[in-house]
């Protein structure tokens, strides 16, 4: 199962307040479990089901109720390892916007990137950690029972489960936990943020030729069949190594380009700057007759308009698509009062906001256009998120340096 963290930009860019079913709440973060996770809790309650049938045959059709409680009890220990990950980032003061439990694992979004490479390796590492001690506990429960019973069969699946858990997402390869430590070491090393995810991306994606090509040529025993010398090979086996492998190597490819592109553009978020990505604006009245306000803003080369009450202070802001609206013959007789949008405190940014400061403000307040002001006050121009957005794009296609 993989347990692929989520950091910055690609944390902000999933949609939706949820994703899924409200768990709960651990620690003010909210724990949503998505829809693909049923499919999955019927694959692992069918294939463990099938599995104990050889090992306890005298359990008939309950095998698969044991097998529910299994497929819960597993995901609840990936519960376990993204909040170890959850209560690392809160005590490093990084804000996590939920714990999401989905198809292949678990996500931890956490909104900003670690500013030191020792607590990004920390980071890293308490999920691995706290999946092996899980799997410490479970081999200790084991010494207490039958092996042959169903708590000593349950329990062994569990020891080795979290072992893979933690086997896995120790590989040295973006987006994995060992990836993310990986990079914290380069990055300790050079100095460079950058250079550690240039290269542990570059690993991951290296981890999922080999897991595409490797994983279906090794003979696949099941979990319990590791515990128990159980060796079958059919081929439903071969089917489904196959395609676990391809899709284990598709998150990973896909983890490890999200993890480069990120990087790149997190390399220029300093070029954002409100100040150059602002719109020139001309002030006018509330009763400005639409047509001769962008009179005005066209004597002055300005591409945007700010309605201000009689003392200049700004009150709302001539939405561009409103003014795209209007037929020109009609733009005289059409006060801009009637085409602006109210000011809000989150719509007024400040010209000194750049990078990541920049994006959290507008994030906050989601709108078209943002008033931009000087320090002292004075109205600056207007800035508009298509601008923004462009900015981005621009920053995108640029070479990594």
């Amino acid at each position: 199962m993989a347990d692929t963290d989520e950091t910055g930009e690609r944390a902000h860019k999933r949609s939706g307040p949820g994703g899924g079913i409200l768990m709960g709440r651990p620690f003010g973060v909210p724990v949503y479990v998505s829809p693909s996770w049923f499919l999955v809790a019927a694959l692992i309650t069918w294939v463990f089901g099938d599995q104990l049938d050889r090992v306890l045959p005298d359990l008939g059709p309950a095998r698969y109720l044991v097998s529910l409680f299994f497929a819960v009890a597993f995901y609840a220990s990936v519960l376990v390892h993204e909040l170890a990950h959850t209560v690392a980032a809160l005590r490093f003061k990084l804000p996590v916007r939920r714990i999401q439990l989905q198809f292949f694992g678990g996500v931890s979004e956490i909104e900003k990137e670690s500013e030191t490479p020792g607590r990004e390796f920390v980071l890293a590492f308490v999920g691995p950690l706290l999946s092996l001690l899980l799997a410490g506990a479970f081999y200790l429960g084991m010494e207490l029972v039958d092996p042959a019973t169903v708590p000593g069969v349950l329990l062994a699946g569990l020891m080795i489960s979290n072992l893979l858990v933690a086997a896995f997402n120790l590989l040295p390869g973006l987006p994995l936990d060992g990836g993310r430590m990986l990079r914290a070491l380069i990055w300790g090393i050079t100095g460079k943020p950058m250079t550690g995810t240039v290269a542990a991306a570059w690993v991951g994606r290296a981890l999922a030729v080999t897991v595409l090509i490797g994983l279906p040529m090794i003979t696949h025993t099941g979990i319990l069949g590791a515990g128990t010398g159980a060796n079958e090979s059919t081929g439903m086996n071969t089917v489904m190594d196959a395609l676990l492998a391809a899709i284990l190597a598709a998150i990973i490819w896909t983890g490890a380009g999200n993890s480069l592109r990120m990087a790149r553009l997190r390399e220029h978020l300093p070029e954002l700057r409100a100040r150059t990505l602002t719109r020139r604006a001309v002030p006018v009245e509330n009763a400005t007759p639409l047509s001769e306000a962008l009179r005005r803003a066209n004597a002055h080369g300005a591409r945007a308009i700010v309605v201000v009450d009689a003392h200049g202070d700004p009150l709302s802001l001539v939405r561009e698509s409103a003014i795209a609206s209007v037929p020109e013959h009609r733009r005289p007789w059409i006060a801009v009062s009637t085409l602006a949008q109210d000011l809000t405190d989150g719509m007024k940014v400040s010209a000194e906001l750049s990078g990541e400061a920049l994006l959290d403000h507008l994030r906050a307040t989601p709108a078209t256009e943002y008033l931009v002001l000087e320090p002292t006050g004075e109205i600056y121009g207007v800035l508009s998120t298509l601008d923004v957005e462009k900015a981005f794009v621009k920053a995108m296609a640029r070479p990594q340096s």
